[in-house]
């Protein structure tokens, strides 16, 4: 009788990851700047974990850990942008991900700008790829157990540049979205290829 091994020959090699990283295997999408605003304060983050959920109404969820300010903000407001920044814009994203605003303006710090989304007034920083204003679907027991977020997509705009007609077209290689991984690397996204049938 043949083993399991014989049977079932290894043809490609494996190596282990260990757990607390093997979430790096997983493409999530691209790394996010979450912004909102209440009483008169405004703030923005980056989040590397966020994702789609729904087509009709349009949903995302997004991880905010307990312990940042733009969750406060969040909570109280209602409301959040999922901003999509661009390799142009990984500095910013790097910088906004690694400081607290309870510290500091973290727009003011880095020149950033922003328009008040026309659906729920929070920030739609400058310079970015797309934006999806969203309003926070309240879910109390995933927000506080596993600081997971949803939002239904309530306004959606893009760079017409590198996205129309529901479709990206990026040509310059400085406005891809850009990926996170740890300290401070960053992948960019790839050229886009088609699989006909």
């Amino acid at each position: 009788m043949l083993s399991l091994h014989e049977r079932h020959p290894m043809k490609h090699e494996r190596v282990p990851v260990e757990l607390a990283k093997s979430y790096r295997l997983l493409n999530h999408g691209p790394t996010v700047m979450v912004s909102s605003a209440h009483g008169g304060k405004a703030n923005v983050m980056s989040a590397a974990w966020s994702m789609p959920l729904d087509f009709a109404p349009p949903k995302v969820a997004v991880v905010i850990d307990k312990s940042t300010f733009t969750r406060g903000l969040i909570e109280a407001s209602g409301a959040f942008v999922l901003n999509v920044p661009s390799r142009e814009l990984a500095r910013l994203t790097l910088a906004v991900g690694s400081e607290s605003g309870r510290d500091i303006d973290k727009f003011a710090a880095h020149g950033a700008t922003w328009t008040p989304g026309e659906h729920t007034g929070a920030p739609l920083v400058d310079g970015c790829l797309g934006w999806l204003e969203c309003r926070l679907i309240p879910e109390p027991h995933i927000q506080q157990a596993y600081d997971l977020f949803l939002g239904e997509v309530v306004g959606a705009w893009a760079d017409p540049s590198v996205f129309t007609d529901g479709h990206w077209h990026i040509q310059d290689p400085a406005k891809r979205s850009i990926h996170y991984v740890a300290g401070g690397h960053f992948f960019e996204i790839g050229a886009q290829f088609e699989v006909k049938d």
